[in-house]
């Protein structure tokens, strides 16, 4: 089938409409072309934010938990002693009944000032400051275990937390002792530097 020139008024209205259907059908083509990528980008970016608050709540679960338990932990350390004010007198007469329980043959002690506590390697002690109470001890022993388990008692007993340092050992003649023991250490408290 061929047109002429003679044709063209006879299809001049259905070759109009003909490209007025095509130019509204692109634009709408176009159109949902549009729409679409813009509901895709939309949609991207909700299930991100979907993606962020799910992170922030299992994040929130996570502090949550780990609250609960250095909650635990933290009660447990303040009701020993080891966090707000040193309990001098405390040590003392835990010290006093542990001398009572005749743990060693005789033992003596002394105690310094409290002064801030420095460890090496540093430490990061967060919102604390660590202070120590220097102690030097002297023991009559039997055995070498005597003085074991009297620090172990020291440790279960008596509110604090004693750092051992250093002992030496010697052997006595004559008396009852066998051994004389020189230690050295300190009690560690943590006090909260915002004041609780």
């Amino acid at each position: 089938m061929t047109f002429s020139q003679e044709d063209l008024p006879h299809i001049k209205w259905s070759l109009i409409t003909f490209l007025a259907a095509l130019l509204i059908g692109g634009s709408a083509v176009f159109v949902a072309q549009k729409s679409t990528a813009s509901a895709l980008q939309e949609k991207n970016a909700a299930q991100q934010q979907l993606n962020d608050a799910r992170n922030k709540l299992n994040a929130a679960r996570d502090d949550q938990s780990n609250m609960v338990e250095y909650t635990k932990e933290y009660s447990v350390i303040q009701r020993r002693g080891l966090i707000g004010d040193e309990q001098r007198l405390s040590l003392i007469e835990g010290l006093d009944a542990l001398r009572k329980r005749n743990k060693v043959l005789d033992f003596k002690y002394g105690i310094t000032p409290q002064q801030p506590y420095k460890p090496v390697p540093a430490l990061d002690s967060g919102n604390f400051d660590l202070k120590i109470s220097n102690m030097t001890l002297q023991f009559e022993l039997l055995h070498e275990e005597q003085l074991i388990n009297f620090f172990d008692s020291m440790h279960q007993d008596i509110n604090g937390w004693f750092i051992l340092d250093h002992c030496t050992l010697e052997r006595t003649s004559g008396g009852t002792a066998q051994l004389k023991a020189d230690c050295g250490g300190g009690w560690l408290t943590m006090k909260n530097r915002n004041g609780k």
